[in-house]
C-alpha cells in the first residue's frame, strides 16, 4: 500500500483540505513544503501513488502541477499520454472568487507548468458552455479513437 500522505501524517482533517476554506489556506504552505521535500527525494513519488492499481483504458490525472510530473508520465507511458491545459482568464477566475496570494499563487506549485510544456490540448473555460463543449468534442473523439 502507498505511504500515507501529508494530511494523515500530520493529523489534519483531509475533507476540510479539499474545500476552499481558511483551514486549507492555514496549512497550504506547509503542505507545499512537504511536497517539495518528497519530490526532491523522489520525483516520481506522487505520480506512482496516483496510478497505483489503476487499470482503466483512459485515466484522467487532474491538477498536475510541475514539469517533473508531466515528464514522469511521458517517460513511463510515452505516446499514450495526452496533456490538456484548462485555462480561464484572470477576470473569470476572479468572478469565481480567486484572489491572488503572493508566495502561494506565484509558487512553482501553482505556475510550474506555465512554461516549458507543449500541451496536446488547450481548453478555455470562461463559462461559455457551448464553447466548452465544442472544444471538448475533438478531445473526446481523439481519446475514443485510441481505445
Amino acid at each position: 500500500s502507498a505511504q500515507p500522505l501529508s494530511p494523515q501524517e500530520h493529523g489534519l482533517d483531509f475533507q476540510r483540505l479539499l474545500d476552499a476554506s481558511a483551514y486549507k489556506e492555514t496549512y497550504r504552505q506547509d503542505m507545499i513544503r512537504w511536497g517539495e521535500e518528497k519530490r526532491r527525494a523522489d520525483p516520481g513519488f506522487f505520480c506512482r501513488t496516483a496510478v497505483e492499481g489503476a487499470a482503466q483504458p483512459v485515466w484522467v490525472v487532474s491538477d498536475t502541477r510541475r514539469l517533473s510530473d508531466v515528464e514522469w508520465f511521458r517517460d513511463v507511458y510515452g505516446d499514450a499520454v495526452q496533456t490538456v491545459r484548462v485555462a480561464a482568464s484572470e477576470e473569470t477566475r476572479k468572478r469565481r472568487n480567486w484572489v491572488f496570494v503572493a508566495g502561494v499563487d506565484d509558487a512553482e506549485s501553482e505556475c510550474g507548468l506555465d512554461q516549458g510544456v507543449a500541451f496536446d490540448w488547450v481548453i478555455t473555460n470562461d463559462g461559455d458552455e457551448r464553447s466548452l463543449d465544442e472544444q471538448l468534442e475533438p478531445l473526446l473523439r481523439s481519446l475514443r479513437g485510441r481505445l
